[in-house]
């Protein structure tokens, strides 16, 4: 469970760091949504350090769960309701990212 909660608030990192910088550009927003966009990306950097397999296998596992954010931003930022389609991708996502994330080691 912490390696899953973990892989979110990377999650939520990333998409903060690149939401910003979207709306400066895709909404007129302020310029100055670049600085917490540039904050949020480095915080996404130094959070992928702290997952302890290697690095591919992290970014790896890391996928499926940023799929799961993603759609979760959709539906609580974005306010839009995620299809079916949406959420049985979550789904597929998540069984390959337990896969990768929670294998024997040994």
């Amino acid at each position: 469970m912490k390696t899953f909660l973990l892989y979110v608030v990377t999650a939520i990192a990333e998409i903060v760091g690149c939401y910003f910088p979207y709306r400066w550009l895709k909404e007129d927003g302020s310029p100055w949504l670049l600085i917490p966009g540039a904050f949020a990306l480095a915080l996404f950097a130094w959070l992928l350090t702290l997952h302890a397999s290697a690095a591919g296998r992290v970014y790896a596992a890391y996928g499926g769960v940023y799929i799961f954010v993603a759609i979760m931003w959709l539906w609580i930022v974005e306010r839009i309701r995620p299809t079916t389609w949406d959420l049985a991708g979550v789904a597929i996502a998540l069984a390959g990212m337990s896969v990768i994330a929670f294998q024997p080691r040994g």
